[in-house]
């Protein structure tokens, strides 16, 4: 299956690469994840518009998306600017898929780190990267807005590595399709 293919069957999900067609349905998801700090319509065709300095993804099962993420990558670094998960989907792997996709895409660009931000109260997120190898670095007060939530940074380093990488393969084997 390549990373356009259509979702298969109604329990698999597929990853594929986020396209303009998707937005409607990964704004309304952003909203129910994010309330009120969620991303507009306009910052991800803004995200979509930077080319290949971008890899987002969408998660979908039986035509419906159901999880999403986004990287960026530039000189040997990565950031991860969104993953997103429905309610009715954690704990299923998606997340896991999502985040694994992304961070093998950073590795085939050449990239040695990987950092992003995470709210302080999304311990289940917190868990996610840390299985990941991310640590946290510091802590960014009011960084969500409006809400003025708290964002832990972690960073997962050498991940160009062939431990990190024998790492990723044990982590996503972990989770079913």
């Amino acid at each position: 299956m390549t990373e356009d293919s259509p979702a298969p069957g109604r329990g698999e999900v597929a990853l594929v690469r986020l396209r303009w067609w998707h937005l409607d349905e990964i704004v309304e998801l952003e909203r129910d994840i994010f309330a009120e700090d969620a991303w507009t319509a306009e910052l991800f065709w803004s995200e979509l518009a930077q080319g290949l300095a971008r890899h987002y993804l969408a998660a979908v099962r039986g035509g419906r998306v159901v999880g999403y993420g986004g990287l960026a990558v530039h000189d040997g670094e990565s950031y991860v600017q969104t993953l997103g998960v429905t309610a009715d989907s954690r704990g299923n792997g998606v997340g896991t898929r999502l985040l694994a996709a992304l961070l093998r895409h950073a590795r085939m660009c050449g990239a040695r780190r990987c950092d992003l931000e995470v709210r302080t109260d999304n311990s289940t997120a917190r868990t996610l990267y840390h299985r990941f190898g991310f640590v946290d670095l510091g802590l960014r007060r009011g960084y969500y807005q409006p809400s003025g939530a708290d964002a832990y940074v972690m960073s997962a380093r050498h991940i160009d590595t062939r431990d990190y990488g024998e790492m990723l393969d044990a982590v996503e084997s972990t989770v079913s399709r």
